[in-house]
């Protein structure tokens, strides 16, 4: 799997769990303190996230980890 294939998977996953949620990108990046761009670009696979991010990001969707790579 290369690099791309991952952060569009990762993406899709993200994507995935923040539409459960019912927020907008805008309203979860702001909840999560996450520039809106960037956090777009990291739904759409552009991104090659920071840990320190996914983690921002899995304790804004409320899951842990584990359960944020479910499925990649």
């Amino acid at each position: 799997m290369d690099n791309t294939m991952i952060t569009e998977r990762v993406g899709n996953r993200i994507r995935e769990l923040r539409s459960q949620t019912g927020l907008s990108q805008e309203k979860f990046a702001l909840k999560i303190g996450m520039d809106r761009t960037y956090f777009a670009s990291v739904e759409l696979g552009k991104r090659n996230i920071a840990l320190k991010n996914i983690e921002k990001i899995a304790n804004g969707l409320g899951v842990t980890l584990s359960e944020l790579f479910e499925g990649i």
